[in-house]
């Protein structure tokens, strides 16, 4: 793919992704990329070439294709941070996933500045990555956990800010964008409300880096964090960005190699950002891999690929609307971005999602790691369809004739 599609030329993305021009009957109809997205030929391009002609050690070899390896490392850094605005590339942290990224802020900066009565606040749409590690965090500490609640409709209850936001409020942790519901909270201004009380703020952004053009200086957070494998990029690499006075106070999470700057029988003393934070041989390829798939997102144009999703979006929601006994969960498509969750009446999410998949069709079912939100609903599972660049208005006709089926094959077994 050459240049930039205005609007997106989506048989032309799609001639990109191998995976999606498999001759296999029936076609795969992919609609789980908020689990994970598929890869462009320029990103298994990138991993083939790292390990065919320069894969070695970064950092410490003085030799050829370890120093290549080592510049294509860190020039991935600098995509990275000119992707999310970033001040400078030692603020961009590299992980494993969303997830380890957020263990490394509980762990390193939750346990120097978290003590007994202090409280952190989240809301009842997280994913369990952005909770689990508040509770082990309340636990050590004994901070307490307080919860923004979520609406019928699939929305903060933010006018619940003013109460919940007090002095004690160490540690504010949102999700951007919900993996189930698809709602784009107003992250900009939940961090001035934070900040206001002097409390920082942690952005879980693994649904939102893929679809919407972010800005972490304009959103002023103190963290954010996201992963490769849902935007495009490899599994295995995730990003943390911190404000650098905060990474630079924090102790290490890891120890190890790399880390270090010198080691003593009884101490050591650390390397400056980012290597601090990034003790051990790290996932070379992946974070390769991760540069070389925000240069295809830079190329295709954020700014395209929101629309097209938008359009996938409120189709979506005007097809599955006509299915009789069907409940939508969420928001409408213009608070939302790129999924639509539902539940067929009588019919367990699994059961649909394994009718789909005899037509091709992909989509996830289950809690999506989200059990205090699918309790609100009083559900204990859903389904959920999610759209990327690569989808097209045809796949959602698709959804909406194998759910018809699904309610056809199953209600009648049923009786």
């Amino acid at each position: 793919m050459n240049g930039a599609f205005r609007p997106l030329d989506v048989e032309a993305i799609r001639g990109d992704f191998p995976i999606l021009k498999q001759e296999i009957n029936p076609p795969l109809i992919y609609l789980d990329s908020a689990a994970s997205s598929q890869k462009p030929n320029r990103v298994i391009d990138v991993l083939s070439d790292y390990y065919r002609t320069y894969n070695a050690n970064i950092h410490r070899g003085i030799y050829r294709i370890s120093e290549k390896a080592t510049e294509q490392y860190e020039e991935a850094r600098k995509k990275i941070a000119r992707f999310i605005n970033s001040p400078r590339a030692c603020q961009i942290i590299f992980t494993r996933n969303t997830t380890e990224s957020i263990n490394l802020v509980a762990n390193s900066w939750g346990n120097a500045n978290l003590r007994a009565g202090d409280e952190i606040l989240i809301s009842v749409m997280e994913h369990h990555s952005n909770l689990v590690p508040w509770q082990l965090l309340a636990q050590r500490t004994g901070a307490k956990l307080r919860y923004i609640e979520v609406t019928d409709e699939g929305l903060l209850h933010l006018e619940e800010l003013d109460r919940l936001l007090t002095e004690r409020t160490k540690l504010v942790a949102v999700t951007h964008v919900s993996n189930v519901l698809g709602t784009v909270n107003p992250v900009q201004s939940i961090t001035a409300a934070a900040h206001a009380v002097g409390a920082k703020v942690i952005i879980d952004a693994a649904q939102s880096a893929p679809h919407l053009p972010v800005d972490v200086q304009a959103i002023d957070c103190d963290f954010f964090a996201f992963s490769g494998h849902k935007m495009c990029g490899p599994t295995g690499i995730g990003v943390l960005f911190g404000k650098l006075d905060l990474l630079e106070e924090m102790p290490p999470f890891l120890g190890g190699g790399s880390m270090i700057r010198t080691v003593q029988r009884e101490h050591s003393t650390y390397a400056d950002l980012p290597q601090k934070f990034e003790a051990g041989t790290p996932s070379i390829a992946q974070t390769i891999g991760l540069g070389a798939a925000v240069d295809y997102l830079n190329d295709v144009g954020l700014d395209a690929i929101h629309p097209h999703e938008q359009e996938l979006l409120e189709y979506a929601h005007q097809k599955l609307s006509e299915i009789e006994g069907i409940t939508i969960y969420g928001p409408k498509p213009r608070h939302k971005v790129g999924a639509v969750t539902f539940n067929l009446d009588r019919i367990h999410a699994h059961d649909v999602a394994g009718i789909l998949d005899q037509d091709g069709v992909a989509i996830r079912a289950g809690h999506h790691c989200t059990q205090p939100l699918m309790q609100k609903f009083g559900v204990i599972a859903t389904a959920r369809a999610s759209f990327y660049l690569y989808n097209k208005l045809e796949e959602v006709d698709s959804l909406y004739e194998g759910l018809l089926k699904a309610q056809k094959i199953l209600i009648r077994r049923r009786g």
